[in-house]
């Protein structure tokens, strides 16, 4: 953890000694009493904590917050419900590049039972946010949202989004030019591709479809890759 997040409700109460916060304090950061550390709120400035005490079972810790963080860069994902180990991936890797939103939507072609993992059932999904925003020294968490299908992650984007799917089929043009437009929705499909319907309604809605090159990649890969090349482009 390169910054220690906290919800804005546990500001100011313990921190239980078997959370994970207060064991990667002690043992890992091998803080002590008095020693500070930096924190933030999520969704919240970022600042520095000082360890007040340590009891037999939970921290006293006092915030010091600073300024509010950048906003994040208005890039939007759509993503086809993915298997539940690489929706991990893509929740925690996007969180820490900075997109704003990631909408989650049943694909015509994909897996339904995807949908169903204890990933999202549990709220498990939201550690993965903290921890990609942990990992990259910001307080900003994306929203997140699943949808019933690809109509309704569209309708759900931002006015005005630039919209590019990816697409190893269709697609004739890389991912390049004209991408420091923003907002920019980036949309990405199940394993097995988009199914024609799904291609027709995303250029129905202005989306042009790009490719990252020849080689079949991973979603999660595809993801930070496109990613990637958006941020440097814009």
């Amino acid at each position: 953890m390169n910054l220690i997040l906290f919800e804005p409700g546990e500001i100011g109460l313990p921190l239980p000694r078997a959370d994970p916060r207060a064991v990667h304090l002690l043992r890992v950061l091998r803080r002590g009493e008095g020693d500070s550390f930096d924190a933030g709120i999520v969704n919240g400035p970022a600042g520095r904590a000082t360890l007040a005490s340590i009891g037999p079972d939970a921290l006293a810790i006092r915030f010091a917050p600073g300024p509010m963080p950048a906003p994040a860069d208005p890039i939007h994902l759509v993503v086809a419900l993915p298997r539940p180990q690489t929706a991990r991936k893509i929740l925690n890797e996007a969180t820490s590049l900075g997109v704003a939103s990631m909408r989650f939507f049943r694909s015509q072609k994909g897996e339904p039972s995807y949908g169903e993992s204890s990933l999202w059932e549990s709220g498990e999904w939201r550690r993965h946010l903290l921890d990609g925003a942990a990992q990259a020294f910001d307080t900003r968490i994306p929203e997140v949202a699943r949808d019933p299908g690809l109509g309704e992650s569209l309708a759900a984007l931002p006015p005005g989004c630039t919209g590019i799917a990816l697409d190893n089929y269709e697609a004739t043009t890389r991912l390049s030019g004209g991408l420091s437009a923003r907002p920019i929705a980036l949309a990405f499909g199940p394993e097995r591709g988009w199914s024609p319907a799904e291609r027709s309604l995303l250029r129905e809605r202005g989306f042009r479809l790009a490719h990252l090159g020849f080689r079949v990649l991973r979603t999660e890969t595809a993801v930070v890759a496109a990613i990637s090349v958006v941020k440097a482009a814009g």
